[in-house]
């Protein structure tokens, strides 16, 4: 018997009740966590390090629905495994409606439940939890007309929920600048340059930012928030919006260069 069960109660110091406390409270979470059994329909490289997922949710109509905004997340969970890997959802809301599908941009991490998953193939069983977040609130930089500059910062797999934005449409085509600055330590680990085409024929205007570029690479080098502060272009402060996903470093420094030039931190948006 341990001696926290053998001392009374009033002989628990507030620590050991606070910790008790919390422990009781992590267990009701959990317990009350719906996961849903769901198989990968297809795992394939997607840059260096990164895996493109899709997963099967066309049995489970109550978890597709689930998904309503980009910038949403969910838990997975890999078989014997019980620690979840949050996730972002890559994919627009509209795909789960029309092709059951939930599709993932999945950084494998050395030791990390991420990385059990980028090893798993097609029919392999995965659960899910159900969607979570409140995505982001393109309410706050509607109607176009009145905020017609967005500047949208990604970097690494933080472009992930951003292809989410994207994809599923903000009025990029009635805005008159909305620039992508998407940053990666080089070409090999830039996921989604497949798409980067259908991206500014959406009205998006896509920079990567190289890190780390070979000798070849003409384009902005550094980091994202360097390429921006070298670009600016803020014509009206008040008419700006801006999303956010990636580092929290560069998260950070783009927030404070955007509200020292006049951008409202309201309209500075992030997915959590």
């Amino acid at each position: 018997m341990s001696i926290l069960r053998r001392l009374p109660l009033r002989h628990l110091t507030r620590h050991h009740l606070r910790s008790r406390r919390f422990a009781t409270l992590a267990a009701v979470r959990q317990d009350t966590t719906v996961w849903t059994p769901t198989p990968i329909s297809l795992i394939e490289p997607a840059a260096e390090s990164l895996f493109h997922i899709s997963i099967d949710v066309s049995d489970s109509p109550d978890l597709a629905a689930s998904h309503t905004l980009a910038g949403q997340y969910l838990q997975l969970r890999v078989p014997d495994v019980e620690k979840p890997s949050f996730l972002a959802i890559a994919s627009p809301p509209s795909l789960a409606t029309a092709r059951g599908a939930f599709e993932f941009l999945v950084k494998s991490v050395t030791g990390s439940t991420a990385e059990l998953l980028c090893g798993l193939k097609k029919g392999d069983v995965v659960e899910l939890s159900q969607v979570m977040g409140n995505g982001f609130n393109t309410d706050k930089i509607d109607p176009p007309d009145d905020y017609p500059t967005v500047l949208i910062f990604a970097t690494g797999s933080g472009i992930s929920p951003i292809r989410s934005l994207i994809e599923s449409g903000f009025g990029a085509n009635r805005r008159s600048d909305v620039r992508l600055y998407y940053g990666a330590r080089n070409l090999r680990r830039m996921a989604y340059q497949d798409r980067f085409k259908d991206w500014e024929a959406s009205g998006v205007r896509v920079v990567p930012v190289l890190s780390q570029p070979d000798n070849s690479w003409s384009g902005e080098s550094g980091y994202v928030q360097s390429a921006f502060v070298k670009a600016k272009q803020i014509y009206s402060p008040k008419g700006t919006g801006a999303v956010l996903c990636g580092q929290k470093q560069m998260a950070e420094e783009v927030t404070s260069i955007l509200v020292a030039d006049g951008v409202s931190s309201e309209k500075i948006l992030k997915n959590f």
